[in-house]
């Protein structure tokens, strides 16, 4: 199987978030360096991120299923505002977006409730 076409560079990117690290970074000023559920970018190497709500409810539904979803954001992130590349990689079938780097708050451009868990 061919590996997929990588994508049109995207002006947006979305990061399913626990809102208490988002507010953290946000009320502080510092840089959010959470890169998913329990795992830090530094443990990571990289912010997992999804390219659209359909990648997203794929990685809720694969993830995220014993989370309270009240206790989870999702952030709206400009990609024109980090300071980090982004690079498009394969998981499983698909490419999902990854920034190699610290998300500063002022590159969050919206801030987003997730839908209940189904």
């Amino acid at each position: 199987m061919p590996a997929p076409e990588p994508p049109s560079p995207q002006e947006t990117l979305l990061h399913i978030a626990e809102r208490r690290h988002w507010e953290s970074a946000r009320d502080t000023g510092v840089s959010y360096a959470m890169s998913t559920l329990g795992r830090t970018l530094d443990e990571e190497g990289f912010v997992h991120c999804s390219s659209d709500l359909a990648q997203v409810e794929g990685v809720l539904a694969r993830f995220y299923t014993g989370v309270d979803r009240t206790s989870l954001v999702l952030l709206v992130i400009d990609v024109a505002r980090l300071d980090a590349p982004v690079r498009y990689e394969p998981a499983g079938d698909e490419l999902f977006p990854h920034i190699y780097g610290p998300i500063p708050p002022a590159a969050v451009i919206d801030v987003r409730s997730l839908p209940a868990s189904r």
